[in-house]
């Protein structure tokens, strides 16, 4: 089955205390669909500018990511500049420029308005709540979402929430949303807002499910040298709606094995500025380091 994927597709500039790489290929939907295309047909929403170079098209391409719902629009691909410390937990926004998003709209086409399983990858909530005006009856619709949709767009947050069934955030942004300093209690009250699934990314700690199933605590893939984190999260949800496309039975019966190849899927994403290492990955590589934390978890 196929995945929609509706977010920002952006040009990221990334500095490190080692290296600086300008106007990479960046944006939640591009990290979520490259990730999710090792495992399901990708049908990819968003907004570029006249700017947006010809090569990240076609490395679009060459993961067979279906661009029909890509719009070029006058003016320029939203920009995002940030530096890191030393410790990669660490970061500060240097430049935002909104370029094309600031008036952008989702258009869903009609050839992917019967999408079965749905990625709202980090946008604004009003923007994710229009796509899902153009959907129809979805199988499973996860949306991600970010402190700056906490403090500036709650109330339309608020109403998504009712309209999901998966709903994935960071642990400080589940503390913002419920003050709950506790995460067991924190799912439980984002439960009461909605969604039957939720899962907290804890960066390099893993993540943590809470489902109609129970509780799932999903380890990360452990590496010995982070270069750039960005859009590691991003590639964690897509690799996940990946995999769980790809799986035969319910989505009960396959999301935790889902998360561990969403984890493993982000790891390369650490591992090389944007997704230059991660468009390098093949599906085999991802298959042995499932198997290696498999080895690492199992008592």
């Amino acid at each position: 089955m196929s995945v929609l994927i509706v977010g920002t597709t952006a040009l990221d500039s990334i500095k490190t205390p080692k290296a600086e790489n300008p106007r990479l290929l960046g944006g939640s939907a591009s990290h979520a669909a490259v990730a999710a295309s090792f495992f399901a047909p990708v049908n990819l929403v968003g907004g570029v500018g006249e700017d947006f170079p010809k090569k990240y098209v076609e490395l679009y391409r060459r993961h067979k990511i279906d661009l029909q719902g890509l719009q070029t629009l006058p003016g320029k691909t939203f920009h995002w500049s940030g530096e890191y410390e030393v410790n990669m937990n660490n970061r500060r926004t240097l430049a935002t420029d909104l370029g094309v998003i600031e008036t952008y709209s989702p258009v869903v086409p009609k050839a992917y308005q019967k999408s079965p399983f749905v990625l709202l990858a980090n946008i604004a909530p009003a923007l994710q709540s229009r796509v899902l005006d153009q959907i129809s009856r979805p199988k499973f619709v996860v949306a991600d979402s970010m402190d700056l949709w906490l403090n500036i767009a709650l109330a339309d947050l608020l109403k998504l929430l009712k309209r999901v069934d998966g709903f994935v955030l960071n642990d400080s942004e589940a503390q913002l949303l419920t003050k709950e300093d506790n995460i067991f209690n924190a799912l439980k009250k984002i439960h009461q807002l909605g969604p039957k699934y939720v899962i907290i990314k804890q960066g390099s700690h893993g993540s943590i499910l809470s489902s109609p199933k129970g509780l799932f605590i999903c380890p990360a893939y452990p590496l010995k040298k982070v270069v750039d984190p960005t859009g590691a999260g991003d590639s964690f949800v897509g690799g996940m709606m990946g995999y769980l496309a790809s799986a035969r039975g319910s989505v009960d019966a396959n999301i935790r094995r889902a998360m561990v190849y969403g984890s493993v899927t982000a790891s390369f994403c650490c591992e090389g500025f944007g997704l230059n290492t991660t468009t390098k990955t093949k599906r085999a590589q991802i298959n042995q380091r499932v198997k290696e934390l498999e080895k690492l978890t199992k008592f």
